[in-house]
């Protein structure tokens, strides 16, 4: 048998399948691919319904979320108006309220010349002489005057820090409302871009995180309640700073009426009190002249006593001489007889006619010193009331600026002759 193969064969050496098992796989594998078949059918359905319904919920609710941002574009623009038209009224109410504090602080500095004035004149009639330094109706005007521009400048000033109170509340409303329109105008810029937006634009990526709500972030509620809180509040500021405005505007009426009739009151008080001091001071200037009369009498008189004085001093030499002669008489002829009782007599009665006389002269010396002090006494008064007179008059032509501003050389100079014009007819 050996020898009569020709052909050599070779096996490997691995387990032989038999035909049951082959037709066994194959069936299998038939099996596997209608089953793999079948799954990749019904996933490709799956699929399809599936990119059918994402792409239509997709597109609608792009649509639904562009309406949205429509709405929401239109809405914040509505708000925006809103607020410029709310802050151009705050800007007006600014502008109009700064006009109204610099006319109040004007009227407030315009109350440095009256309290000058007054103040010069109180220090003007303060100068007056100690017998003049009388607290009379003029110092109580004046104390009144001063009292009203006291008054007046403190209500202006209350006025004015009221004023710039409500401008900084109002600065603070238009700082808020420009910040409020700036990011109303950021955020419809920005919808409006993405409502631009599609899927095929070449900037849209992939966001890490899209769905974290943001930090500071609030409600649609919150944010519509801060609009019309805003609103609201630049309402109640405009309306209060007009308020503001008229009150500042009665302040400045009112002082103003309040100064010029206590001015005028004044005035009219200080015209009198020049009246007054000038009739006395006419009365005064009689008596000098009444008492200069007296006073030369008084001198003739004691010129007269001091010539009878003189006459009785040679009386009284001659009497005590003949006295003093008889001593030399001697003898028994040294008698105290009727001559010597005569000039006895005589010289008492001329001492004491001399003592009498001594004393009329200083009686009237001194009554001429005190008619001379009364003539002092009423020249110095009169001084005292030119000088009185003259700071009145001074003090009234102080006053002049209150009413002109500006007083000049010729007008002032008119204005106290007429004074002194109509003093003198008084």
């Amino acid at each position: 048998m050996a020898s009569i193969q020709s052909v050599v064969t070779f096996e490997k050496p691995l387990q032989h399948l038999s035909l049951n098992d082959w037709n066994l796989r194959i069936a299998q594998l038939r099996n596997n691919s209608e089953t793999k078949r079948l799954d990749s059918f019904n996933l490709r359905q799956i699929s399809r319904n599936l990119r059918n319904e994402s792409t239509i919920e997709s597109f609608w609710s792009t649509y639904f979320n562009n309406d949205r941002f429509s709405d929401r574009v239109a809405e914040i623009d509505r708000w925006r108006q809103t607020m410029i038209e709310c802050f151009n009224r705050v800007q007006k109410e600014i502008k109009a309220l700064q006009e109204e504090k610099e006319l109040t602080e004007k009227a407030l500095e315009a109350q440095i010349t009256p309290l000058i004035v007054v103040s010069e004149c109180v220090s003007q009639r303060d100068v007056r002489l100690p017998k003049e330094l009388t607290f009379d109706s003029v110092d109580e005007e004046l104390q009144n005057e001063l009292c009203i521009v006291e008054s007046n400048k403190r209500l202006l000033r209350d006025q004015c820090q009221a004023a710039w109170n409500k401008l900084n509340e109002l600065i603070e409303v238009r700082f808020k409302l420009n910040i409020d329109i700036e990011d109303k105008r950021e955020a419809q810029d920005i919808d409006s871009e993405l409502m631009a937006l599609n899927k095929d634009c070449s900037s849209i990526t992939y966001k890490v995180d899209p769905l974290r709500v943001p930090r500071n972030s609030c409600t649609y509620n919150g944010w519509l309640e801060n609009c019309k809180e805003l609103k609201l509040l630049s309402d109640k500021e405009i309306k209060e700073s007009y308020l503001i405005r008229e009150s500042l505007f009665v302040a400045r009426e009112k002082t103003k009426n309040l100064l010029h009739t206590q001015q005028e009151k004044t005035e009219h008080t200080i015209r009198r009190r020049i009246f007054e001091t000038n009739r006395q001071k006419n009365e005064l200037q009689w008596q000098k002249t009444k008492t200069i009369e007296e006073l030369e009498k008084v001198a003739r008189e004691i010129n007269d006593l001091h010539e009878t004085l003189r006459v009785k001093d040679n009386c009284l030499k001659l009497a005590e001489t003949r006295l003093e002669t008889r001593t030399n008489r001697s003898g028994m002829e040294l008698a105290l007889d009727s001559v010597y009782e005569g000039l006895c007599d005589e010289v008492m009665n001329l001492r004491e006619i001399r003592k009498v006389l001594k004393e009329k002269i200083l009686n009237a010396k001194a009554m001429h010193n005190n008619l001379e002090a009364l003539i002092n006494k009423l020249d110095q008064d009169l001084q005292n009331k030119e000088h009185s007179l003259a700071t009145d008059v001074k003090g009234l032509d102080m006053r002049m600026r209150l009413k002109d501003g500006v007083w000049n050389t010729s007008k002032r100079a008119i204005e106290f002759h007429n004074v002194e014009h109509q003093i003198a007819k008084a």
